[in-house]
C-alpha cells in the first residue's frame, strides 16, 4: 500500500503539520501564510512592539484560523458558533506543537 504524507513547514523551515490529507495540508499552509502577513502588518505598524515573537506568532495564527469569525465581527455581525463545540473547518487541523 502506498501512503502519501504531506509536511507543512513555516517560512523558517520548522515543521508545523504532518498529514495524509492534501486538503488539510493546503488549509494549514494558507493559515500560516496569512498569519505571516498579519505579523508583518503588526510589526510594520509597531502594534504591540514589546510582544515576544512566539506570542505574536500564536496570536496571528489564531487570527488566521478564525478569519471568518473576525470578518463577521468587523462587519458588525455576531459570531455564529456551532453547538457541537467546533468553531469551523480550521478546528480539523491539528498543528505540530513547537518548542522555543
Amino acid at each position: 500500500m502506498i501512503e502519501i504524507e504531506y509536511i507543512v513547514k513555516d517560512s523558517k523551515g520548522v515543521e508545523r503539520l504532518r498529514t495524509t490529507e492534501k486538503k488539510e495540508a493546503d488549509a494549514y499552509d494558507r493559515i500560516l501564510d496569512n498569519a505571516e502577513r498579519l505579523a508583518e502588518l503588526l510589526r510594520s505598524d509597531q502594534v504591540l512592539p514589546t510582544l515576544p515573537e512566539t506570542d505574536l506568532e500564536e496570536l496571528t495564527i489564531y487570527l488566521a484560523r478564525n478569519a471568518r469569525d473576525i470578518e463577521r465581527i468587523l462587519k458588525g455581525k455576531p459570531v455564529e458558533r456551532e453547538t457541537s463545540g467546533s468553531t469551523g473547518e480550521s478546528d480539523k487541523v491539528t498543528p505540530i506543537k513547537t518548542t522555543g
